[in-house]
Formats: structure tokens, sequence, C-alpha cells
């Protein structure tokens, strides 16, 4: 029996990424280390660094060409980021997976709180969500574009090209890099699907999905597919400042959702309690949000 080819973007943090599930597959397969071949795919979106993702084509630019190498056959399956990855995604192509859920939270690198930050300080952020949940606590902050990969954004802060940055909790600890302060969720809502990383396979490869659903973790699946539903009706893009976490609690899953303005200034919120596995509630409270919001809102997405 062969093992399996994962295909995977080729930064630090995809790779360590990759490395956890494909050591995660051996282990509950019981085979040999390297059984599991890792296999670096080069994306847009890790070629092109200067410009916000909004304005070069989306997250389409992270999956597009791990799509191509897993449609073709390439690769048996592709490790994603699940924030990373378009909630509308091709028929032929199935989340099998995802492994239990990272601390979801922000953190800021460069000071100890976004309060303590001096004021007109320039923060560094590609992420519409992050821009507009900053410039609501704190309208005189000044947000430049800063892409690139982990390090790339931390050298921007201790060189001075920005006061600060916000970096997720989880991919600092799958690199193990002990910086900043992490923000609560009550005050900065992580984005849809943040925390979790998610394992794709052809939708008709039943020997592969059967090896996936070894590593899966239920209860994270299910809280990430009522997000990718919530944002799902919203059709959020890239450019759209969404927030949402869902957490399973007392038997239920309990989603709270945020929707804001480009220049966070106006935001709307509610929340929802449903079943496992429910994916209509979630919907249902990404229309109601949109029903309630102002146009600055609205004009940010195409509902169903």
């Amino acid at each position: 029996m062969q093992g399996l080819r994962l295909g995977t973007r080729g930064s630090a943090l995809a790779l360590a990424q990759a490395r956890k599930v494909a050591a995660a597959i051996e282990t509950s397969q019981r085979w040999p280390e390297g059984w599991v071949q890792i296999v670096e795919i080069t994306t847009t979106g890790d070629k092109v660094k200067d410009r916000p993702l909004a304005e070069i084509g989306g997250k389409g630019l992270w999956t597009k060409e791990l799509d191509r190498a897993l449609l073709e056959g390439e690769v048996d399956f592709c490790v994603h980021s699940m924030k990373d990855v378009e909630s509308i995604r091709p028929k032929e192509i199935h989340v099998a997976a995802v492994r239990p859920r990272g601390d979801v939270r922000d953190r800021i690198i460069g000071a100890a709180s976004v309060e303590e930050l001096r004021r007109g300080a320039v923060v560094g952020t590609s992420s519409p969500r992050r821009k507009a949940q900053l410039l609501r606590l704190r309208p005189d902050l000044k947000i430049v574009t800063l892409r690139g990969n982990v390090e790339t954004r931390l050298k921007a802060v201790e060189s001075g090209a920005v006061d600060a940055t916000l970096l997720s909790c989880a991919g600092l600890k799958r690199l193990d890099i002990d910086a900043g302060t992490a923000i609560p969720t009550e005050v900065i809502l992580p984005a849809p699907g943040q925390a979790v990383i998610a394992m794709e396979c052809r939708s008709n490869d039943t020997r592969t999905q059967s090896v996936l659903t070894t590593v899966n973790n239920q209860i994270t699946y299910d809280c990430v597919m009522a997000e990718r539903a919530f944002t799902r009706a919203l059709v959020a893009s890239c450019a759209s400042p969404v927030a949402a976490f869902c957490v399973l609690e007392d038997g239920d899953l309990r989603m709270r959702g945020q929707l804001f303005s480009e220049d966070g200034s106006e935001m709307v919120e509610d929340r929802a309690v449903f079943d496992c596995g429910e994916l209509k509630r979630p919907a249902e409270l990404a229309r109601s949000l949109l029903e309630n919001a102002p146009d600055s809102i609205r004009s940010l997405f195409a509902p169903e």
C-alpha cells in the first residue's frame, strides 16, 4: 500500500502545519515516518507580497495552485489554514478533516495592548477585519498594508517600519515563537476558521477520505463548518471585514458574528445557538445581520 502525497504552500508556517498533519496521519495509520510525502507548491499569494489580496484576486491566490495539483492528481490531499480557504469551494474538492483548533486569539506585536499604542501609531496589517476592529477601538491609528510571512511582519515591527502588527496566536505557537500579547476575543473577535488546520482531498477519493477521517476533530469540524456557512451566506470575500467564532457549550453550538464598515465606525453584531451539524441557523444569522446593517456595511457583501 502506498503512502499519501500532501500538498502545501512552502512558507514556514504552512510547512509546520503540514508536518503536524503528516505525523498525526502516520501515527494513526501506524505508518513509518515519511510515509506521508510533503510536496511544496508555490502559490500566487506567496509570490505577490506588496499588495492586498483583494487587489490581486482574493483568497483564491492561496488555493488555486494547490487545487490544480490536487485535481490533476499530483497530490492526494492538501493542507490549508482554514481561514485562508474560500467558503465556496469546487464540488470536486471535499473538506475531509480538521485538526483540533488552536488558540483563536490575535496577538498584538509592538505594544502591551491596543489601548497602550501611542496616539497616531502606525499599525501594519493586510486584513480588512483587523483594520476595521483596530479603527473601531482606536480611530486615531494609521493602518498601513503589511503582507508577508510571520518573520517579515515581526521584522517590520523590530525595524520600526510600523509600530505594531497583529498575528494569530495559533500561528506563532506552531512556529515556536513567543512574541506579543494575546487580545481577548471579547475585544477582537477572530476571523471565521481562524486557528484551524484543514485537509482537503478529491470528492471521489474515498480511500484518502477514510484515512483523513482518522485524524479529524469532530467538534472543531462542526464549529468551523458553521462559521463557513455564515460567511458563505454573506458571500464574503477577503475584502469583507467579518468576524465569527463558534464554540461547543453545554451540547449546543454557540456563534457570535460581527460585520464592520471599512473604517470600523459602524458594526452589527449578534449571536445564535443551534445544534451540531446545523448549517441553516448560521446562514440565517448572517442574513439577519445584513438586514440590520447600514449601507456602509451591506455594500461590502454580496448576500444570497
